[in-house]
């Protein structure tokens, strides 16, 4: 299989996406929540979900557009950091419509990268000690 054969797996059942909203964990940002759970499968999953009130259908495609793009690339770098694979479920909020993929992307980063590769930054660290 090649390197873009498939984009990414997509979680499609309602009962893990429910499974996933009850016993995952949250992770709030501007632009989306994000709830995650360790997997054990071989692959990352993705699941979006986009309400009524982040607008029109054509604002909720773009939301779901703009998340998409932007878990290709993280789920391409997540691979690569670390062995452990997740199920991850995003729930667009009523700005994502106006937001890039690159600003979802630099969001994901900031947010879900350090809580799932296990990795501290040395600076949050440094800024917990000083009173």
């Amino acid at each position: 299989m090649g390197e873009f054969s498939k984009r990414f797996y997509v979680i499609k059942k309602d009962r893990e996406f429910r499974y996933l909203f009850k016993k995952g964990n949250c992770c709030p940002s501007y632009g989306f929540v994000c709830y995650y759970r360790p997997s054990s499968r071989r692959r990352n999953r993705c699941g979006i979900v986009t309400g009524k009130k982040v607008g029109n259908a054509v604002k909720r495609n773009r939301s779901r557009r703009v998340i998409r793009e932007a878990f290709r690339i993280f789920d391409n770098e997540l691979l690569k950091e670390t062995d452990k694979r997740f199920d991850f479920i995003f729930v667009a909020r009523d700005k994502t419509p106006s937001l890039k993929s690159t600003q979802i992307l630099g969001t994901m980063r900031v947010k879900l990268k350090p809580l799932l590769t296990g990795r501290n930054d040395e600076n949050a660290a440094e800024k917990k000690k000083t009173p």
